[in-house]
């Protein structure tokens, strides 16, 4: 069973949270793989720690399977279980003892010029430290928006601050993001 975002997609993964509750491990391993790749990006994001994230998801997942009966159907399911996901990524990152260092994408199209892959593997380059320069809140806010398509309500909802807190948090990030890039622009002339 394949599960998307959105529409009737979110009425299986209901269906799945139901029968989790009831203690059906096929549907929490069906919620598992379904959240798997999303939460591993989001937490990428978050963390840069590839065992730290794999670490974090399950931690993750045994609260959705132990906490399945409190989910309440006031936001997306999407957004408790990121909500959760934000919460065991912060207790993670407090509790670990060595600096995080930022990986390398290794993508490229082998079929571009040489100029043009360069130019864009040293775009998405700038674009990783920037991110990784800001502030965890603000990072969080940047990679629920554009890259897990979130609304603001949802972000709020996921990391348990007021709406005005996730518009306050973006405009910060996009400033710093802003200078940033701009001086990475400049180098790249």
């Amino acid at each position: 069973m394949r599960i998307e975002r959105g529409g009737a997609d979110e009425l299986d993964e209901s269906a799945l949270l139901r029968r989790i509750v009831g203690g059906d491990r096929s549907a929490f391993q069906a919620l598992y793989r379904a959240y798997f790749s999303r939460l591993a990006r989001f937490l990428d994001r978050m963390t840069r720690d590839v065992p730290l994230i794999e670490e974090v998801i399950n931690d993750t997942m045994l609260v959705v399977w132990q906490k399945a009966d409190t989910f309440d159907g006031s936001c997306k399911l999407s957004t408790w279980i990121f909500g959760i996901a934000y919460r065991q990524g912060l207790k993670a990152l407090r509790g670990a003892d060595a600096p995080l260092e930022p990986q390398d994408d290794q993508c490229g199209d082998a079929a571009a010029e040489p100029e043009h892959a360069m130019a864009a593997h040293q775009l998405r380059q700038g674009v990783s430290r920037a991110l990784d320069a800001l502030p965890v809140e603000q990072r969080v806010v940047v990679s629920l928006t554009y890259y897990h398509g979130m609304a603001y309500q949802e972000i709020a909802d996921t990391m348990g601050c007021p709406v005005n807190t996730v518009k306050t948090r973006m405009f910060h990030a996009r400033q710093k993001l802003k200078g940033m890039l701009s001086d990475h622009m400049e180098e790249m002339q």
